[in-house]
């Protein structure tokens, strides 16, 4: 073990009991914000990489059925999810539909325009919930950033406190009576920092990422109404 190291442990080991609670709420912050970055690092890259196996899947195919089974397969895709609420609720308004003999009918015709709107409000319900499951946890991360360095220099202030109060029982400034307490405090400060840098450079990292998935939640979104409302379209020329 290096020298620094040891003194490191042994200005832990012996500063004041405040300064041990403040670095074990610190060490608390650290492992809690470190298992959330690696957590969502891999559930952020797997559902990229499952959205984009979805999305060539999907225009690819033509036929929705297919790509509902193959949205199925892939759990990890946030646009899958959504495709399979859009389409879940199509077919629910197919299926419940009015059954008319002449496509023109105005009862036929506001069935189904009622149809494309609870699709509607169905995709944004599950954009709604994709948003929420992707950022769940995420919101610790910022709260780590911004509350330990205050935490670790609040540890700081109360061993510098100490240290001052040793000075006047000792009735001595000197540099060797003030530096190891001072040191001590200054620990905490150092540890502050180390956890919220991290946990900052994540959170800035996630929500990119996460904005980036949004938009194309809402591309798709977007792309999946049209197609229905197209096909809504070429139903009612033929006279469906």
């Amino acid at each position: 073990m290096l020298p620094h190291e040891i003194d490191i442990i042994h200005m832990i080991a012996n500063a004041s009991f405040m300064v041990q609670f403040v670095l074990l709420v610190l060490l608390f912050f650290s492992i809690t914000s470190w298992t959330i970055i690696i957590v969502k690092f891999r559930f952020i890259r797997k559902a990229f990489k499952e959205s984009a196996v979805f999305i060539d899947y999907f225009w690819k195919s033509r036929d929705f059925s297919e790509a509902f089974a193959k949205a199925k397969a892939l759990h990890a895709s946030p646009v899958a999810r959504l495709f399979r609420t859009g389409y879940t609720e199509l077919k629910k308004n197919i299926q419940s539909g009015p059954s008319h003999a002449g496509g023109s009918d105005p009862v036929s015709i506001r069935s189904r325009t009622m149809g494309v709107d609870n699709v509607k409000r169905a995709l944004r319900r599950g954009i709604t919930t994709e948003t929420t499951r992707m950022t769940q946890m995420v919101p610790f991360l910022a709260t780590t950033g911004n509350t330990t360095p205050f935490i670790g220099l609040f540890g700081t202030v109360w061993g510098i406190m100490g240290s001052f109060q040793g000075i006047g029982l000792r009735g001595s400034a000197s540099l060797a009576v003030v530096a190891p307490g001072i040191a001590e405090a200054l620990v905490a400060t150092a540890a502050g920092l180390a956890v919220a840098i991290p946990a900052v450079i994540a959170f800035n990292y996630f929500m990119h990422k996460i904005r980036i998935l949004e938009s194309e939640l809402d591309s798709f979104s977007a792309d999946f109404l049209n197609i229905v409302e197209r096909d809504l379209m070429r139903m009612k020329e033929r006279g469906e």
